[in-house]
């Protein structure tokens, strides 16, 4: 895990290795300067300026070059952790751009933003209190025992009689803190997960005015991280007092025996400057335990945020480019050999079973079914955003296994059922589908999708913002939108996933229309709920339960009398109605 974390330092190692040596130099001087102190506050017994101002003098200096050495190792750790932690975040979304949806789907949207933003924060002040804080209480806590003991070894067993109380009660609170921020970041996920769906449907929430039930639900996962949460700050709580009375406690046996020691030796054994110093190392003893508390909750905290922050950097996809993989897709023809789809952890039946399909290049092609039917799931395997569990998907005549996958996917365009629009402008969105596109070839591609008209009649045309998610537009804009994103790439192969639902009839037969010249020799597969969509396709298929139950030309299919027929009886009954 650490040697996972430790790649992301990069270039920032440089800092990383020069925060503990300046604090080395901080902590020397620091536990330096009491016994220089006890020297001047002996010397002030005598008459002599002199000495006073030369101690005075080493100590000014000492001090200086301790807050040099503490600046520049705060300058150096305040550099190193945030370029660590920028690092990392660049990391795990660059390495998430790579997963598949399945990967997608095993970790989930909400843990992976809470592990990018929350686990990210907290590694990155752990790491920041390693290199500086975990450094200097070590450091600070040997050096003044040391020094406590070069002063009067018998005064300064009483340390060593602390020392192990602090630490036993140190890690008792670790020990019962650990477990309940692990649990922590679970419940972490859920909230904010439901804070994202929530967001995500705030439309719907509001017009079912279930506010209040949303609050609740919020509330309730909230409330279980704050339990959980005040439960940790209980034991933590624990950690000042402890500290307090073992520290305070060790000053008052320490001022106790040092004053009975130096009144029975007249200050030989001890002097009044040594005492002093003593008080000065009890305080630093008891701030480095203080410091390592703090770093042990630090710890106990980051040490799970590590962890899943690794988990995603060490997840492999599950869809990966085969080396040297073919970049050249020759044609748009599609085939199923014997294709079946499980998805990964689905118990019961497979999602398509025995998917024998056989599409030339250039053909339309029409796809119903009822919800469930697969059919998404069927078109899902064409770009290879899943691997088929039994079978072979074969585009151009080579298996999708065998292409690249920039290139493939790059040859496929897809209109999903969920169509999403990013920040910026209708330009920018539609270059999405080509990036060097120019401005005829975004308008011809608009026109196309029946877009142009309405991105006209806004002020700013093309130039108009689109809001995150495209929520300034309507459901048929913003498949419109979408399509001209998708046609403007022209691929080999053409995807529309239910993607004209939101439009009227009328623009939907002209998109339909639009797409046999635009788009002339290439690959369309249309999924649509209305028989109108598809009846001009080629071939038609009807799905149910996974698999094709219907295939055929529209009048063929009528003929049947099957489940297409009464689709399509069903709807053009109800048009009659109407």
């Amino acid at each position: 895990m650490i040697k996972t974390l430790l790649k992301s330092v990069r270039q920032y190692k440089k800092n990383a290795i020069l925060t503990p040596l300046f604090m080395v130099g901080e902590v020397a001087m620091e536990c330096t300067l009491p016994m220089v102190m006890a020297v001047l506050i002996d010397h002030m017994y005598t008459e002599s300026m002199s000495e006073l101002l030369h101690y005075g003098a080493i100590l000014l200096v000492m001090a200086l070059f301790s807050l040099f050495c503490g600046v520049m190792s705060g300058r150096h750790a305040a550099t190193a952790s945030a370029g660590f932690a920028s690092n990392l975040r660049h990391d795990i979304f660059h390495h998430v751009q790579d997963f598949s949806f399945q990967d997608v789907d095993r970790f989930s949207t909400s843990s992976l933003i809470t592990r990018m933003t929350t686990d990210v924060t907290n590694v990155q002040m752990a790491f920041m209190m390693i290199i500086r804080t975990a450094v200097r209480s070590p450091l600070m806590l040997i050096f003044s025992v040391i020094m406590s003991f070069r002063i009067n070894s018998g005064v300064a067993i009483i340390f060593l009689a602390v020392v192990p109380i602090l630490g036993l009660g140190l890690y008792l609170i670790g020990h019962n803190v650990f477990p309940v921020f692990k649990r922590i970041f679970k419940r972490y996920d859920a909230m904010n997960n439901s804070v994202q769906e929530n967001v995500n449907g705030i439309r719907v929430v509001k017009s079912f005015v279930r506010e209040e039930y949303e609050t609740d639900k919020f509330e309730k996962t909230s409330g279980e991280v704050r339990k959980d949460f005040r439960f940790a700050e209980r034991i933590l709580a624990l950690n000042g007092p402890v500290m307090m009375f073992c520290g305070y406690g060790a000053m008052l046996a320490i001022s106790f025996i040092g004053a009975r020691i130096i009144i029975s030796s007249g200050g030989s054994e001890m002097t009044p400057g040594q005492l002093s110093s003593f008080m000065t190392y009890s305080m630093q003893i008891l701030m480095s335990m203080m410091m390592l508390s703090m770093i042990i909750v630090m710890c106990a905290i980051s040490v799970e945020s590590a962890r899943r922050i690794t988990e995603v950097l060490n997840t492999e996809s599950t869809l990966l480019s085969p080396e040297n993989g073919k970049t050249e897709v020759n044609d748009g023809s599609i085939d199923f050999d014997n294709v079946s789809f499980r998805y990964k952890g689905q118990s019961g039946s497979d999602a398509l079973k025995n998917i024998d399909l056989h599409i030339e290049s250039g053909k339309t092609i029409g796809i119903i079914g009822s919800t469930g039917s697969s059919k998404t799931t069927l078109i899902q395997l064409i770009p290879r955003l899943y691997d088929a569990t039994e079978g072979t998907v074969k585009v151009g005549g080579t298996d999708v296994r065998e292409y690249d996958l920039d290139a493939l996917r790059k040859q496929i365009a897809i209109v999903l059922q969920k169509n999403i629009l990013f920040s910026g402008t209708i330009r920018e969105n539609i270059r999405w589908g080509k990036a060097d596109a120019t401005d005829q070839e975004i308008e011809e591609a608009c026109r196309a999708a029946q877009a142009h008209e309405f991105i006209m009649q806004r002020p700013e045309g093309y130039e108009s913002m689109i809001e995150r998610g495209g929520t300034n537009v309507s459901g048929g804009q913003k498949q419109r939108l979408c399509i001209a994103r998708a046609l403007i790439a022209k691929p080999k192969v053409l995807i529309l996933d239910d993607s004209t639902s939101a439009v009227d009839t009328r623009t939907d037969a002209l998109i339909r229309k639009a797409l046999s010249t635009y788009l002339e020799g290439t690959t369309k597969l249309i999924i649509a709920q209305r028989v109108s969509s598809v009846q001009d396709a080629d071939t038609i298929i009807v799905m149910d339960n996974g698999s094709i139950v219907e295939m055929g030309t529209h009048e063929e299919l009528l003929k049947k009398k099957g489940i297409y027929y009464e689709v399509w009886d069903s709807q053009t009954n109800s048009k009659e109605g109407e």
